[in-house]
């Protein structure tokens, strides 16, 4: 008996043994839990627009003379992770640039990392300081790889996450695959984002709020309340989140055609804060004889509007997307881009079959409107924060196509050749067209 007793625990020996080697070689093939994250990001654009016709321009205008703009930025994204789920992000920054023209004189801009704020002296200040907590509700997992702000790891299929803090809108709400990121695919503001979108954002494109996401599988929502400036495009954020804030919807869903994924985006906003009306300003000259100006006539107001974004993927390396936006045209542009309405399309083509896979090719088109009472102002002599030719006759859309070749120099490094070519700048047929041609050299590790 004593020695049965003696077998029978060797073989349960044996087998902990056996579970205890299993479970260490397993321990060895996971990935540590990391809690902290560093990365860099530096991106420099440099730009050329030649001469190009005009017959009359204003304020506001895109300079019919040849200019040279540029900008150049730094990045250091850095993240704690107590725990799992829970996260803490800063992200230091430098910029400096010159825009064309003071960043004025057309509705889609032609370089997505220029600022409102910008300086040609570099300028250091916190981009983003949040907090990101996920609860997991099963479903099964997936795995998400590491990203600026992001740590690599498994996440339910089924979560909330709840981001609070400084960030910018669009690193939560757009995120389109193959158009959204001026550093790596396309330069111009109407092809990065929706062109008719008032994202929430200070002068430098980022804002303070709380967003919630809910994930379902192959659905999303997200809706978030984050802050306006306190006047038309400036630094200054608006702390009263009852009286000037940014209220936004985005519902997603993920889907296959084929053996290839797609996700088709439904973005709702809503906006408050004192803003001018188009059409009051040109009232308020009429009735006092002066020049059409926004600035007469701000009170409290509501702007708000709609986007529609599809992306999907052709094979493993080609993909199209294409976006659609509106706003209510009625009141200035706040927030983003002096632009009521606009589509856009393209594709983006990897480089396998010329044995360059992490090259890229992009082509993409944006057109442009803006509403009757917009261009009511404009036609008033009316100057906006990016358009005012002093005059606007026959209001036309805004004609953009670009084209890029990103062509990774080695791990890490790419160098862009960006073509831009704009007919009717800010809407004027009698101005344009205008050929932009750019170099773009971006850095991450």
């Amino acid at each position: 008996m004593f020695k049965k007793f003696i077998d029978r625990h060797l073989v349960i020996f044996g087998f902990l043994l056996m579970a205890l080697a299993v479970s260490l070689a397993s321990a060895e093939e996971v990935a540590p839990f990391e809690h902290f994250t560093a990365s860099v990001q530096s991106t420099y654009v440099w730009q050329k627009h030649p001469q190009f016709g005009s017959f009359y321009d204003g304020p506001s205008s895109l300079s019919p003379n040849q200019e040279i703009g540029y900008t150049l930025s730094a990045t250091a994204f850095l993240g704690f992770r107590p725990w799992k789920g829970t996260e803490f992000f800063v992200d230091p920054e430098v910029t400096m640039g010159l825009p064309f023209s003071g960043l004025r004189g057309l509705g889609g801009m032609t370089n997505g990392e220029a600022q409102k704020a910008g300086s040609a002296d570099p300028i250091a200040y916190w981009s983003r300081r949040f907090v990101r907590q996920t609860f997991g509700f099963g479903g099964g997992t997936i795995e998400q790889e590491a990203a600026f702000n992001q740590f690599a790891g498994s996440v339910d299929k089924r979560r909330l996450v709840i981001t609070a803090g400084v960030f910018a809108a669009t690193d939560i709400f757009d995120q389109n695959t193959y158009a959204h990121d001026p550093r790596v695919n396309f330069l111009n503001w109407s092809l990065m984002d929706y062109g008719a979108w008032e994202m929430p954002a200070d002068a430098r494109g980022y804002t303070r709020g709380l967003v919630f996401e809910y994930y379902h599988d192959d659905w999303a929502v997200r809706l978030g309340r984050m802050l306006l400036p306190v006047e038309s495009n400036g630094l200054q954020l608006n702390g009263n989140f009852s009286q000037s804030f940014g209220d936004n919807l985005e519902i997603e869903r993920g889907h296959r055609l084929g053996d290839q994924p797609g996700r088709i985006r439904l973005l709702l906003f809503r906006n408050q804060a004192n803003m001018g009306a188009w059409k009051d300003a040109v009232a308020f000259s009429q009735v006092y004889g002066v020049t059409a100006d926004v600035a007469n006539v701000r009170t409290s107001q509501v702007k708000s509007g709609f986007g529609i974004s599809l992306e999907q993927a052709i094979n493993d390396d080609v993909g199209v997307f294409a976006r659609y936006s509106k706003n209510n045209g009625q009141a200035e542009a706040y927030s983003f881009a002096q632009i009521d309405n606009s589509l856009s399309f393209g594709v983006s083509i990897k480089g396998t079959s010329w044995s360059r896979p992490n090259d890229t090719v992009g082509l993409g088109v944006a057109l442009n409107g803006i509403s009757s009472a917009h261009a009511e102002y404009l036609n008033a002599g009316g100057q906006g924060f990016f358009c005012g030719d002093g005059q606007l006759t026959n209001p036309k859309k805004e004609q953009i196509f670009e084209a890029f070749y990103s062509a990774e120099i080695r791990k890490g490094l790419w160098a862009t050749l960006d073509y831009q070519r704009i007919n009717n700048p800010c809407y004027n047929p009698d101005r344009g067209p205008v050929n932009v041609y750019s170099l773009r050299l971006h850095a991450e590790f």
